[in-house]
């Protein structure tokens, strides 16, 4: 079963090299999406999957890479629309 999910991190997240983190977690899962810089800090990333990766890609998230310091992780469920054939830093 294919779910979609929405994630916004919070912490140092920004210049540690986390879009990339979240890109090579997710392209070993096989999920397709984005991750992007917000202008508040923040790093937002959303991810569709099968429920198994989609889960795995959100715990490699709320670890980080070295030098990140994950504070939170807001998760939302959003529609699978299959919109993405792969997943991008934006």
């Amino acid at each position: 079963m294919k779910i979609a999910r929405r994630f916004v991190v919070t912490g140092l997240v920004q210049g540690v090299g986390f879009r990339w983190y979240t890109k090579d977690a997710a392209r070993r899962e096989g999920v397709t999406g984005y991750v992007r810089n917000l202008a508040d800090g923040s790093v937002e990333a959303f991810a569709e999957g099968d429920i198994d990766a989609v889960t795995r890609l959100e715990r490699a998230i709320r670890r980080g890479p070295p030098g990140a310091r994950v504070m939170s992780v807001d998760v939302s469920d959003e529609p699978a629309g299959g919109a993405y054939k792969s997943f991008a830093i934006t």
